[in-house]
């Protein structure tokens, strides 16, 4: 018994183990901004990394929003889920996981770790503070995670690439902190753009819980999103903003048939 004590006590240092590498140049993450750079009212420090590109605020120690291409192959991924939270080595005075602590609310992924399951590396970065918000467990377990399952599901099901925007609504000044500082946004989004049919959809999430599971009743326009965030997105040329109802249809249980013919085992 004292043996398998003392393994448990071991476990979290074991899952936290992992060497952070430097960000790339900014450049490099001309793959997840493939129609050219946001501009944000708030001032940000860009982070680019293999899989996602930050605009990161430092004064609300979160992301301002975040940027991401999904392409097909990439949507299942097989490395198991290692929660590894880590501050971000690479920006000073950041969130740390010891921030959220006893505060009531989750490190909610920007990019989610579901999406980034390719690669060991790519899904430890998943797990850095510098792509994490704080939200209600009602929120970034329910309706939050539907759409992040879904996203996943058109990539496969369509065999099309993605690129996706995330990120919050918030006033540094005002909206309540939690930690050193670290700001709770008021809302959430997602922009979503299909590359091949040049179609794109915006959802916009009120930061509470118990939304239920209806993604249409938590659409927004694309206009409507950019003057909330305060952030100007570039889109392809020739879009075509698919009306609430309309989205790209996904079969869950597909999904997960598929995760488990390629992995072996579905999360």
């Amino acid at each position: 018994m004292k043996k398998l004590f003392f393994a448990i006590l071991l476990l979290p240092s074991i899952a936290f183990a992992w060497d952070q590498t430097a960000p790339l140049p900014v450049e490099k993450c001309q793959v997840h901004n493939p129609y050219g750079w946001a501009q944000s009212t708030k001032q940000t420090t860009p982070i680019c990394r293999r899989a996602y590109f930050v605009a990161y605020d430092a004064a609300a120690k979160i992301p301002n929003y975040v940027a991401y291409t999904l392409t097909p192959s990439n949507a299942i991924g097989c490395w198991p889920r290692t929660n590894a939270f880590v501050a971000d080595a690479s920006v000073k005075g950041g969130a740390t996981p010891a921030d959220y602590a006893g505060t009531g609310y989750d490190k909610g992924h920007a990019v989610p770790d579901g999406d980034l399951s390719w690669d060991q590396q790519v899904e430890y970065e998943s797990f850095l503070m510098t792509n994490m918000y704080p939200q209600l467990g009602g929120l970034n377990r329910g309706i939050w995670k539907l759409l992040e399952t879904s996203v996943r599901g058109w990539a496969v099901q369509r065999q099309n690439t993605y690129t996706i925007y995330v990120g919050a609504v918030y006033n540094t000044a005002t909206d309540k902190k939690i930690g050193n500082g670290v700001v709770v946004p008021t809302g959430f989004y997602k922009i979503v753009i299909n590359q091949q049919t040049r179609e794109i959809a915006g959802w916009y999430f009120k930061h509470e819980g118990g939304q239920g599971n209806d993604l249409t009743k938590v659409r927004a326009s694309i206009a409507a999103i950019q003057q909330k965030a305060g952030v100007q997105f570039q889109f392809p040329q020739g879009t075509t903003e698919l009306a609430p109802g309309a989205e790209w249809p996904v079969d869950y249980g597909a999904l997960t048939n598929a995760k488990r013919a390629k992995c072996g085992k579905a999360d």
